[in-house]
């Protein structure tokens, strides 16, 4: 057995040990080749700005319109909704910020109104209906030639 060693790696850094990255470097050449086009590389940056979260309360506003519509004010709340996602897509946030707030505040009261209105409405029939049918039969038993 001799024990003469063969140098593998020739070139400048021949005395060093080889670190990782020359090993890694020297491993793609040899794989990949040289590269074949040395062009300088270029970036572009494109700054997109983040989405607005502006809510519009379009949707509540709907709602409101065909099912709580007191006083018009489901509305009046939708075509306010409707003025803030204009401003929205137009890039003025503060003006959607606006509209979006009335929006809500009528919606609030649609739903309020409309709310109670129903759960009144519900109580008078379960209280005055029985009171008149009772009303109606006394007055039939009371009067038997009518």
């Amino acid at each position: 057995m001799s024990r003469t060693s063969q140098r593998f790696f020739t070139g400048p850094h021949a005395g060093v040990p080889p670190s990782y990255e020359m090993l890694k470097e020297e491993h793609e050449v040899a794989v990949l080749g040289a590269p074949q086009i040395s062009v300088p590389v270029t970036t572009t940056v494109v700054n997109i700005q983040p989405e607005t979260a502006v809510p519009d309360h379009i949707v509540w506003s709907l709602f409101n319109t065909l099912f709580f519509n007191v006083c018009c004010l489901g509305f009046v709340a939708f075509a306010y909704s409707v003025k803030s996602r204009d401003r929205k897509m137009v890039g003025d946030v503060i003006g959607a910020r606006s509209y979006a707030s009335t929006a809500k505040c009528l919606n609030v009261c649609a739903l309020v109104l409309g709310l109670l209105g129903t759960i009144g409405s519900i109580v008078l029939l379960v209280f005055l209906v029985p009171a008149v049918y009772q009303a109606i039969a006394q007055a039939a038993s009371s009067h038997p030639g009518y």
